[in-house]
């Protein structure tokens, strides 16, 4: 080693933190090749008694030098936090897992038991992974509390090995009866990909035990979205969910706010280019009002959210005592979009809490080809609200969870099936006192079947006064049925009615229906029941006023619509 790299080294070493069980040799920029250059590191960490954590991020080491360090970790049996991050730059892959191998099999040696392990910014991709992954599965981390893998490069090869490994942990710490209880996972910018979020998703539910995920930008779209969606809802403690930057479109949105229905401790959701859409960010104001007590912050920003939507989610956050920000930018609000938020959050008296607005993308073209929308979401439009679907198992495949438990629907009469295939006011006058039963034959789980139905029965409305009580019975008989499920259901068949009327912008191929009069005036006579809620009510209220030009052709019903509304959010205050 030469006079001047041991004139730094010695310098470097003087300015380390030592105290409080932690030796510290962070950002100091040392390049440490061989044993030779570690002597002095060595001789210090040898003399430290009682060693509980180390810090080498932001050095570099070579094979010979982490193996030197190894060998003095092997009496080490105190340490607990190892934060190893940004530790290997300028060294080539195929060292880095022989490097983390020794520095692993060192700790095992020492009987050491690890709370908390850093190995972030270090690119060490799927051997890399393979490095660490009997260190892993080993007693040293049945103790383990907080696992950092930032910015690795693992790949779905990585991510498969991680979950295998956390698994095997898992697995050996219960048979000795103290189970792995991982609280913060950390491993953004990795690209797992579906393959391996679907991985760890397993993982995860195993184990139960995860109070922070971290998953940003890696590459995963709504199957990987879905099946993660299923394990966060079996880890009752998390407090913040991160998945900024992935692709979760409006089927993974709904499986994630599915999942936050049973989560009461999320204090922080961070959902920020994930396009979420506008139908998601409808689905993700009913689990607002339904639920998270203690949330504080909520990221749906650049998510492709239009006006009408960001107003119903800031007006689900009313009465969330605890908020401190809500993140609506970059999406398609447009200029008078911007001030409208802003002043429905400013006579909320939570003008204080909204982000910026600064990258709003403008009003989307209405003339946009909706084709993307279609090839991103390609499974079948019933699974999208389906609590059945919360089954503890999740599928190899998709990730979507198993149906064989869904209970058969019942058996449909002739004259039912006949008037739903190709209504008409004579087959449901000729129904008589069935018509209350066409409750029973609507799937109030599948928001587009129960829409379509709604609006096949509404178009029959007539002035005439035996087909127009006919008509009202079996719109509140349906009606009634679905919006007393949750606030998700409902409001998932609220949006895909809206989809279909043509007054919010949807996802996919949802084909919009010809308006008829009957079909708003069966909606003004809806929302004077009681079984029309005034959140129900003032979802439809907003989304209507902002998007009125849809309803010209049937301006005088749409007039009586939109007072019935405003009348029942009035009626509120």
């Amino acid at each position: 080693m030469a006079s001047d790299d041991i004139t730094q080294l010695a310098d470097a070493l003087s300015k380390t933190h030592v105290g409080d069980g932690e030796l510290s040799y962070k950002g100091l920029g040392l390049k440490l090749d061989d044993g030779e250059s570690v002597k002095d590191l060595v001789r210090e960490i040898e003399q430290y008694q009682d060693l509980k954590a180390l810090r080498l991020e932001g050095n570099t080491f070579g094979v010979e030098a982490a193996h030197g360090i190894a060998k003095v970790l092997e009496s080490k049996d105190q340490l607990q936090r190892c934060y190893w991050s940004d530790m290997f730059t300028g060294r080539l892959r195929s060292e880095i897992p022989t490097a983390l191998r020794s520095l692993g099999s060192a700790v095992m040696c020492a009987g050491a038991r690890l709370t908390e392990l850093d190995l972030s910014d270090n690119a060490f991709g799927p051997d890399g992974v393979k490095g660490i992954e009997q260190l892993l599965k080993s007693p040293s981390c049945h103790t383990l509390r907080e696992l950092k893998l930032n910015n690795c490069g693992m790949g779905i090869g990585g991510g498969k090995i991680l979950a295998d490994a956390l698994t095997e942990c898992h697995r050996q710490s219960s048979a000795l009866g103290a189970p792995l209880k991982l609280r913060v996972f950390i491993a953004g910018r990795n690209r797992l990909e579906n393959e391996g979020a679907n991985a760890l998703a397993k993982a995860f539910q195993l184990m139960g035990s995860l109070e922070e995920v971290h998953m940003p930008q890696n590459g995963i779209n709504h199957a990987g979205v879905i099946s993660l969606a299923s394990a966060m809802r079996h880890n009752p403690e998390l407090r913040v969910l991160n998945f900024n930057d992935n692709t979760f479109t409006k089927k993974g949105t709904l499986a994630m706010a599915q999942a936050l229905r049973h989560l009461r401790n999320i204090q922080v959701i961070n959902f920020g280019d994930c396009l979420v859409r506008s139908e998601g960010a409808i689905a993700l104001a009913a689990v607002l009002r339904e639920g998270l007590p203690i949330l504080k912050e909520l990221n749906v920003s650049f998510g492709e959210i239009t006006e009408a939507a960001a107003l119903v989610v800031a007006q689900a956050i009313i009465d969330k005592p605890h908020m401190e920000k809500v993140d609506l930018n970059g999406n398609c609000l447009g200029e008078e979009g911007c001030e409208a938020l802003r002043e429905a959050m400013e006579n909320m008296h939570k003008g204080d809490l909204l982000a910026s607005l600064s990258d709003d993308e403008g009003e989307p073209d209405d003339e946009e080809d909706d084709e993307d929308h279609e090839n991103e979401d390609d499974d079948d439009e019933s699974d999208d609200c389906n609590e059945d679907e919360e089954d503890d198992e999740i599928s190899s495949g998709n990730g979507s969870p198993r149906k064989d438990d869904s209970p058969e629907k019942p058996q449909i009469p002739a004259e039912m099936a006949s008037f739903l295939s190709c209504p008409s006011a004579e087959k449901l006058l000729q129904l008589g006192e069935m018509r209350t039963n066409l409750k029973q034959h609507v799937d109030a789980s599948d928001p587009h079947n129960a829409a379509d139905v709604v609006l096949k029965i509404a178009s029959l409305y007539s002035e005439d006064p035996e087909t127009k009580t006919a008509v009202f019975e079996s719109i509140d008989a349906v009606l009634k049925k679905i919006l007393s499920g949750s606030d998700l259901h409902s409001y998932c068949f609220l949006s895909t009615l809206l989809v279909m009327m043509g007054l919010l912008k949807g996802e996919g191929k949802m084909k919009k229906v010809s308006l008829v009069p009957g079909q708003l005036l069966c909606l003004e006579h809806a929302v004077q029941q009681e079984y029309f809620h005034h959140h129900h009510a003032s979802t439809l209220h907003t989304v209507m006023n902002k998007n009125s030009d849809a309803l010209k052709s049937c301006s005088g019903a749409a007039e009586r619509l939109s007072s019935a509304l405003k009348k029942k959010c009035n009626d509120q205050h």
